[in-house]
């Protein structure tokens, strides 16, 4: 039911830094809203349990029982300030379409063992491998469309996405951090276990719905972004534009494809909880402001938390030499190796797009006239991370053999090498 081979292990030690991270620098909020309950740890660990059975599963049973997991408690914890309605009303609005979600990936593989007798990826991966010259059956590809459709809302990509602006702006500022990163990743690990694992055969019957729902979605993140004044909606969009970069990888659907994906969401983890660990500073009179406009003049009365903001936007926006660039960089060279060259062309004009609302901060941060400044001192969990993301960011470029080496074992531990 289960593997653990160095794919799933490099996925578990990020899902794992993910969580670790975003709950250091949550502690001071939760506190301060005395939400600091301890059923919050235990629905983050039970979150956290599933993104790890998910990334190891080895059988779409054990996928199924791994993602639930995941789901229930992410429901929960989002609604978790029963006394606020915008919470409240995230967590109803995720369940409601997570469980849609789960209905479709639950038909998809119910046609697949359907068709094919098993539910075990090796066992689904030999069959599709000598399907002969006809290839698999229609029932097949729809079983595999629908478990496409159930992964797709997992990770927010377009046109599964109606649910992510919602929840990242009514949840409580560290749970969105929660849910930006850790469930991302975990969820884009899974595509490629699943699409390249037991239907790595079938490409050419996958690849086109993946180049679709990738441009789609570079394309709202991009410009759907534009006209946000609340930060926490931004980073909504802007994780759908990122979730459709990761996904040109897949769709080119080779070992260089996926070791560009690996790359891209090792950092994507760092920059996501830098930029909310600052957005968690952004704090008047003990009350949680959210507003980009609140952002004000920050380089005058903030001026590090200003310059650490200022390299997370850079970052996301892919300027050199910056991580956030050579993670895009490596996508669009795998894109251009496989001959999807339009792909790669959309993904650079949406990343130029895209740009503008990133500077769009830098610019309220540095150019606006100030306004009251945010509290102070920050706590030193966010302190920390803060400076540790922002370093990583800058000093990729000096020493990325970790990462790089880390993604290339995982690579070809997919790919059975």
């Amino acid at each position: 039911l289960f593997i653990t081979d160095d794919f799933a292990i490099f996925a578990k030690i990020l899902i794992l830094l993910a969580a670790a991270l975003t709950l250091f620098i949550s502690r001071d909020y939760l506190e301060m809203h005395e939400m600091a309950r301890f059923e919050f740890n235990i629905l983050v660990s039970l979150a956290t349990l599933g993104m790890l059975m998910m990334v190891s599963a080895n059988d779409l049973i054990s996928l199924y029982i791994g993602l639930e997991l995941q789901s229930l408690s992410l429901y929960v914890i989002a609604a978790f300030r029963r006394d606020d309605q915008r919470s409240t009303e995230a967590g109803l609005k995720y369940f409601v379409l997570g469980a849609l979600a789960s209905g479709m990936l639950l038909y998809g593989s119910s046609l697949v063992y359907g068709f094919s007798g098993t539910t075990n990826f090796g066992s689904l991966a030999d069959i599709f491998a000598h399907s002969g010259e006809y290839g698999p059956s229609t029932g097949l590809i729809f079983g595999i469309v629908f478990i496409l459709a159930g992964l797709a809302f997992k990770v927010s990509a377009v046109p599964f996405h109606m649910w992510t602006p919602d929840v990242y702006e009514g949840a409580p500022t560290p749970i969105t951090a929660f849910f930006a990163v850790a469930p991302k990743i975990a969820a884009v690990m899974l595509l490629l276990r699943v699409m390249i694992g037991p239907f790595g055969d079938l490409v050419a019957q996958w690849q086109q719905i993946v180049v679709f729902v990738s441009i789609a979605s570079m394309a709202l993140g991009a410009f759907a972004a534009i006209n946000q004044t609340n930060i926490k909606r931004l980073m909504a969009y802007s994780s759908i534009g990122h979730v459709g970069y990761a996904l040109i990888g897949l769709a080119v659907g080779d070992e260089i494809g996926v070791q560009g994906v690996l790359i891209y969401m090792g950092l994507y983890l760092f920059v996501n909880v830098g930029t909310f660990a600052c957005i968690l500073c952004m704090r008047r009179g003990d009350r949680m402001v959210e507003k980009i406009s609140d952002l004000a003049g920050l380089s005058k009365t903030q001026p590090l938390l200003a310059m650490s903001l200022t390299i997370f936007m850079f970052s996301m926006a892919g300027i050199p030499p910056l991580a956030g660039f050579f993670g895009k960089l490596y996508i669009f060279l795998a894109a251009i190796h496989a001959e999807l060259y339009a792909l790669a062309i959309i993904g650079v004009l949406t990343s130029v797009v895209g740009a503008f609302y990133y500077l769009r901060v830098i610019k309220v941060m540095y150019f606006d006239d100030p306004v009251d400044s945010f509290d102070q001192p920050i706590s030193r969990p966010i302190t920390i991370v803060v400076t540790v993301s922002a370093f990583l960011m800058t000093f990729f470029i000096l020493y990325p053999a970790p990462l790089l080496d880390a993604a290339a074992v995982a690579t070809a531990a997919l790919f059975g090498g």
